[in-house]
């Protein structure tokens, strides 16, 4: 086959896999219709964003996480008259958008696995068809940790659907490895807030964490070898009484947490963060030297989170985002080109949280 011949043939794979265009070689961006260009919310020093596109339009949208195939998005959403979050699938092609829960309880923390044949989230549904009290504020910001909640799957239209947990307490933030073999996700089935990995079919249980305080929002980096997750570990016998208090309510107080790394199997926990305020959310970067989280360390008692990369190892954050207001719950697309993530950047009402992603550039 002649030179020319091998580059055209090299380029129209390109295209027709997403990773280039005819017409100079850029990424082609999964961009749905009704997806709007939105680079003039680009805050000056967000270097990491050659582009931006703005997903949902109102309401609270929040923890987007693409397909393995990088051509859904699922997330979470108070929407359409619905009371409080349920999950949704959004076709990034078609621009398509399918509610896959039930409408009852509430919903959080959906992912793609199998291959995208299968979805998980987590619902309080069978707990009750209401949406679960709000937490009370009387004694500072908390989170509800609804002992309701358990984890199901279902086919990525909804159908299908089966309850994988079934013991006591809060099992919720449950992410997949990428080969699929293993789930992990928080629990307060042994009496604590700890991280679990099992199998999808449930079987080879294995408690990762044990130190008291709260463990949660993990992922596995892509080659399965590690896992990062956010972290609050009482410092002294006050913290802990606290601490203690607050979980006997199905509370906790998320305003102190940094990021911890450990390998797939719980050894090796080493922490990664130190700064006051609250980190979380994180996600290894493509080539795993990295991770991306949301934090508010910069300013510990504001509500402006933005996001930052930190290498594994340690050291000190660099910012992504710059906007006064929410950035969070990152997330790169399988191929490293785009990141997904949720921001109040933009909204016509206070506390209005939308999807956008952008394109990364490193």
């Amino acid at each position: 086959m002649r030179r020319g011949a091998v580059k055209r043939l090299i380029l129209g794979l390109a295209v027709s896999l997403g990773l280039g265009s005819a017409s100079g070689g850029a990424p082609r961006p999964p961009v749905p219709p009704g997806a709007a260009p939105a680079d003039s919310l680009i805050r000056p020093g967000e270097t990491h964003f050659a582009h931006l596109w703005q997903l949902t339009f109102g309401g609270e949208n929040a923890e987007a996480y693409w397909s393995q195939d990088g051509r859904r998005l699922i997330f979470q959403s108070t929407r359409d008259d619905w009371p409080c979050d349920q999950m949704y699938v959004l076709d990034l092609s078609s621009g398509r958008l399918d509610r896959v829960s039930t409408g009852k309880g509430r919903t959080t923390c959906g992912y793609f696995y199998d291959r995208d044949r299968r979805i998980l989230f987590s619902s309080t549904h069978l707990a009750g068809d209401s949406c679960p009290p709000r937490p009370d504020y009387s004694k500072g910001y908390v989170w509800p940790v609804h002992p309701g909640y358990d984890i199901f799957t279902a086919r990525p239209d909804g159908s299908d659907l089966r309850r994988l947990t079934d013991t006591p307490g809060y099992d919720a933030e449950t992410t997949v490895s990428v080969d699929g073999r293993w789930f992990v996700f928080t629990s307060l089935r042994d009496g604590d807030l700890d991280l679990y990995k099992m199998h999808p079919d449930g079987s080879g249980l294995v408690r990762l964490t044990d130190r008291a305080g709260y463990d949660g929002g993990a992922f596995f980096s892509r080659d399965g070898r590690w896992i990062c997750y956010r972290a609050y570990h009482p410092a002294d016998s006050a913290e802990t009484a606290d601490y203690q208090a607050l979980l006997s309510r199905n509370l906790v107080r998320p305003t102190r947490m940094n990021l911890w790394v450990m390998r797939a199997d719980g050894s090796g926990k080493r922490l990664v963060t130190h700064q006051p305020g609250a980190s979380f959310a994180p996600y290894f970067t493509p080539d795993g030297r990295s991770l991306i989280y949301a934090s508010n360390w910069e300013n510990p008692t504001g509500r402006n989170f933005d996001l930052y990369l930190v290498d594994v190892q340690g050291g000190e954050p660099r910012p992504v985002t710059r906007d006064p207001s929410f950035d969070g719950f990152p997330m790169f697309s399988p191929d490293g080109r785009w990141l997904a993530f949720s921001s109040n950047r933009g909204g016509k009402q206070p506390g209005e949280t939308d999807l956008f992603f952008a394109e990364w550039r490193r």
